[in-house]
């Protein structure tokens, strides 16, 4: 999908957290908006392949998105799940240019604003609102990765899920329970069984 800038409801809302986000002058934001490509995917679509060097990322406006690994045999492993008003991206290989371990796959139909990662970095030199706004982009990424390596490494079964339900409160029925059990690192069997017991 491609839209006017002035008249996308996904830009516009994307000014408005460059606004909060990176305190962007308003002829820094224009700028920048004009670069954007609204996307629409659809479910079951990836923004990014495993080995695909990745020249791109993106903004969620709106849909539903995870990161995962798949295996020699094919056997998938959900890192993690990305709600709108966040990015997607497989950062460390597109800055290295190199393939990409993961995929990052739509669960839903989603509409993205895609920017190429050529002009990204002309965009960087323009003004520092853009390296705050990737300073922020780092900070959050780092924090949910810390996190998860400690929930993974201190807390049962069910003491994950529970924070699951709180940290995605609306992802439950949005999600099939196996991509769950992958992000948990359990099997569908035991999340199963979690889930009839904290019903009862």
């Amino acid at each position: 999908m491609r839209g006017n800038p002035n008249n996308n409801d996904s830009l516009k809302n994307f000014r408005n957290f460059l606004s909060l986000v990176a305190s962007a002058p308003e002829e820094e934001t224009d700028f920048f908006l004009e670069l954007l490509k609204p996307i629409r995917l659809n479910k079951g679509d990836y923004f990014i392949s495993q080995g695909q060097i990745p020249r791109k990322f993106a903004f969620v406006h709106e849909g539903l998105f995870r990161y995962l690994y798949v295996d020699k045999t094919g056997k998938e492993f959900t890192k993690n799940f990305i709600t709108e008003g966040k990015f997607i991206v497989s950062y460390s290989a597109m800055i290295a240019q190199k393939p990409s371990i993961l995929y990052i796959e739509a669960l839903e139909d989603s509409t993205i604003l895609e920017i190429d990662y050529a002009q990204w970095l002309e965009v960087k030199k323009r003004h520092e609102c853009w390296s705050v706004l990737l300073i922020a982009m780092l900070e959050h990424a780092f924090v949910i990765k810390e996190k998860r390596e400690r929930d993974l490494l201190l807390l049962d079964a069910k003491e994950r899920y529970m924070d699951f339900l709180n940290e995605f409160p609306s992802l439950e029925n949005r999600v099939r329970q196996h991509m769950i059990a992958s992000y948990l690192g359990i099997s569908p069997i035991s999340l199963s069984r979690i889930r009839k017991n904290e019903n009862h």
